[in-house]
């Protein structure tokens, strides 16, 4: 069965209540429920679009039919004013819920994307108009503003941090456009990964959730927001227990920085890192598959005026243990553009500290290139752990995309089955160094893999840049043949 995970568009959640109910279930939701709703807001957003929803194909009737010219002729009209550009109005519902007496509310911001009209309608059915005042897609939060001629009901953020699997949930929407809808359960999982986006730590709950549900809080017992329902996981598009919220660790930091600023100031540390996997940390020499690998190092970046060098092995960031790669980029992200931070690092087995000075995450950010298909270059005799080598001359940068910063030497043939395929390793990467050792001919490749084998080591680890995209790569030493 093909499952997909699918964005939610709807209503929310729920406001707080005193700490008593914390802890055990209470008997009933209702007290609770009754103080949260008015906090919970509908998102009614109206987008020009040009032309007509989809029309059918014009049915093939007979030349005799007496249907036939009526069809051509409605079906030709339909054509002409789409292709004249006319437009229409489409209306869609979302969730929100205030975070601020004076009107300050917050929704996911594929809910208000590509809106010309935003209207929030309160639980007593009265409705405003909004303000976008900032939005942050990579998070997938929006900061909305009403203006009231009244104080207006609110929720506090709570500590998502504090939550743990086994802990009741609430939830309260406007699934499908039926209405509030007050929904329970637990916290199935946390730091969920589901490929959102960079820094992706989902809250998973079974509390039921819809479509009609983005944007919307989900609740402890003490009606404070611990997550922002965003995604659902079906294969039908309704709940079947599997919801994602992101969680108000995240949230509260990207909420007051868009109404501080207007925008988020995210850290930047200045590397591109990967995974550490088995292999790797076999050949690094380390205990376990643990931090985040360094594969480049920008030159202009905090990490470089760090001394931070291509192989080093990030374990802790600002007292903060980082266990996987994916970990790295969104704690960096939450700290404060600025600050002086320790950050731990393995190189060449011994563990050291340096201090980093947090810079601002461009806007543009490196992104991996794709694979070449180009011609080969002329390979070497030798092929060291099945690869083939050769110098980087002008023409073979120009063949596979390789940068004139790249220094190194070229893979121009795989042989099948061999121990480079295994690793991954294609025609026309670039293998820069190799045993934490830079080199820019054949022959440094050949030396080096021999001098492993004589050291009697089971694996080799090998830097390769791929049209701009280094990482790191452990490489199986067999004897040769």
């Amino acid at each position: 069965m093909r499952r997909l995970i699918r964005t939610l568009l709807g209503l929310a959640l729920v406001l707080p209540i005193g700490p008593a109910l914390a802890g055990s279930a209470p008997d009933s939701f209702a007290d609770l429920a009754e103080r949260l709703m008015p906090a919970v807001v509908n998102i009614s957003t109206t987008q020009i679009v040009q032309g007509h929803p989809a029309l059918p194909q014009m049915p093939d009737l007979p030349e005799d039919s007496p249907f036939r010219e009526f069809s051509e002729e409605f079906f030709n009209q339909q054509q002409q004013q789409d292709e004249e550009g006319q437009t229409r109005r489409v209306t869609s519902l979302g969730s929100g819920f205030i975070i601020d007496k004076t009107g300050y509310v917050v929704t996911n911001n594929h809910v208000i994307a590509d809106a010309a009209e935003v209207a929030v309608i309160f639980n007593d059915d009265t409705q405003l108009s909004a303000e976008i005042v900032a939005r942050d897609p990579k998070t997938d939060l929006a900061l909305l503003k009403v203006e009231a001629d009244h104080e207006l009901p609110f929720v506090p953020f709570g500590d998502s941090d504090k939550v743990r699997v086994g802990d009741w949930v609430l939830a309260i929407g406007n699934p499908f456009g039926f209405g509030n809808t007050v929904t329970a359960g637990i916290i199935s999982a946390r730091r969920r990964d589901i490929n959102a986006g960079p820094y992706d730590d989902f809250l998973q709950t079974d509390a039921p959730i819809n479509r009609g549900n983005s944007g919307g809080p989900l609740f402890n017992l003490d009606g404070e927001v611990i997550g922002i329902n965003t995604a659902i996981f079906s294969p039908s598009g309704g709940s079947i227990g599997i919801g994602f919220a992101t969680p108000s660790s995240i949230a509260s930091h990207v909420i007051r920085q868009l109404l501080d600023v207007g925008r988020v100031r995210r850290g930047w540390l200045g590397v591109r890192v990967q995974s550490v996997d088995d292999d790797i940390a076999e050949a690094f020499g380390l205990e376990e598959p643990t931090g985040a690998l360094v594969a480049s190092v920008a030159a202009d970046g905090p990490a470089a005026a760090a001394s931070v060098e291509v192989g080093d092995v990030i374990v802790t960031f600002d007292g903060k243990p980082i266990a996987s790669m994916r970990e790295l980029p969104r704690v960096v992200a939450q700290t404060e553009v600025g600050k002086s931070v320790a950050v731990e690092i393995v190189r060449a087995g011994e563990r050291k500290t340096v201090s980093v000075v947090l810079g601002e995450l461009p806007d543009e950010e490196m992104v991996a290139a794709a694979e070449t298909t180009a011609e080969p270059a002329a390979p070497e005799q030798e092929a060291p752990l099945g690869m083939s080598l050769a110098p980087l001359t002008d023409q073979s940068r120009q063949t596979y995309q390789v940068g004139a910063e790249v220094t190194g030497v070229l893979v121009a043939e795989v042989e099948p089955g061999s121990p480079a395929e295994g690793a991954g390793l294609a025609e026309g990467d670039v293998v820069t160094e190799v045993d934490q050792q830079p080199v820019t001919e054949p022959e440094h490749v050949i030396a080096l893999v021999a001098s492993a084998r004589d050291a009697a080591k089971k694996k080799i680890v090998v830097l390769v840049d791929r049209q701009g995209d280094p990482r790191f790569v452990a490489i199986d030493l067999v004897d040769p043949e």
